[in-house]
């Protein structure tokens, strides 16, 4: 449920509704708006909240939340939700772009790549430590040396940096390191992960499943609301299809779909979402068209000796052609990169 507080209503009536809220087994959540407050009433609905909730002095009127995921829903929040982190914001006017390595190769590499892409307007830097590898036999990444690695980079550049977390025992490590704590499409689902993720209060990405429906894909970004953590971005990095002319198929309608349907902002993944390196920046420059909030791209200075994903990884020449063409993209829908 969604209590409506009137414009006039003061402080103390806000604090009796949630208190009231509470005193129902529900979950109180009051936010502030421009010009009046809500209060998300969550938790399981039953016969006779409303007429519960309804009488509260000061409420205007008690909405139901019909979304099945209640704290990413628009309908709870109308104002966008705006992750900073350092010099990394997404969400806002500004189309962000984060880009690095697929997986971290060395301390050399990574510091004199991020220099590279801090110059070409990069404020996020990507980069393996801990990598979910298809084969148990491929490069599973420097783990903590590669955490490392990225905090190095992050001290010569000032680059938030943007890592993948695979366990819920490893966040307290990885977030020890990295400013943005990235949910791989294989773990978005993993319901331990996500609340351990949500309890660090780190922002997080969360890719979506390359099987997963868009309501999946939210309800898992509920699990990360629902401890607390506000500060979450959707991924979108393609899904799995009968096509076989890309690694996957990237559906760049559920970026506007998304941001009808939820207040979080959305990130897209062209690299992984195709494979192709050809189609990075063509599929970039699509995505800031239909309003992604930030682009995550693949750039190595050696793709083609790089020890994962060279095939879909772009080189820093190609990157700056990107933000050249993405920079007139995001113009012409009024936006910035």
């Amino acid at each position: 449920m969604i209590v409506v507080m009137k414009p006039d209503a003061t402080p103390d009536q806000i604090q009796h509704m949630a208190q009231h809220i509470a005193s129902l087994g529900l979950t109180p959540q009051i936010i502030t708006g421009t010009h009046q407050s809500v209060i998300a009433a969550l938790g399981e609905e039953r016969v006779g909240l409303v007429e519960a909730l309804e009488p509260g002095e000061g409420v205007e009127k008690v909405l139901p939340i019909m979304a099945p995921y209640k704290r990413a829903s628009s309908e709870l929040k109308a104002e966008r939700t705006v992750v900073h982190v350092r010099g990394l914001v997404v969400g806002g006017l500004k189309v962000a772009a984060i880009a690095g390595p697929c997986s971290v190769e060395s301390e050399d590499q990574i510091v004199s790549l991020a220099r590279k892409l801090k110059e070409l307007g990069a404020t996020g830097l990507r980069g393996g430590a801990f990598k979910p590898r298809t084969s148990p036999y491929s490069f599973q990444g420097h783990k903590e040396d590669g955490l490392k690695m990225l905090a190095a980079a992050r001290e010569a550049t000032g680059l938030a940096i943007v890592t993948e977390v695979m366990a819920p025992e490893h966040v307290p490590l990885v977030a020890r390191y990295a400013d943005v704590l990235q949910i791989g499409a294989r773990n978005m689902q993993n319901y331990q992960l996500l609340q351990a993720v949500g309890d660090s209060g780190k922002p997080a990405m969360l890719k979506r499943g390359m099987s997963a429906t868009v309501d999946e894909f939210l309800l898992a970004a509920e699990y990360i609301l629902d401890r607390g953590n506000p500060h979450v971005m959707l991924c979108e990095r393609g899904i799995r299809t009968f096509e076989d002319h890309t690694r996957f198929t990237l559906p760049l309608s559920v970026v506007p779909y998304l941001k009808s349907k939820s207040h979080l902002p959305v990130v897209v993944d062209p690299s992984h979402g195709t494979g192709k390196a050809r189609l990075v920046l063509p599929m970039a420059k699509a995505s800031v068209a239909c309003g992604a909030d930030a682009l995550i791209i693949e750039v190595h200075d050696d793709p083609e000796h790089a020890v994962s994903d060279g095939s879909q990884t772009i080189t820093p020449a190609t990157f700056a052609d990107l933000m050249k063409q993405c920079r007139r993209i995001a113009e012409a829908v009024d936006r910035t990169m």
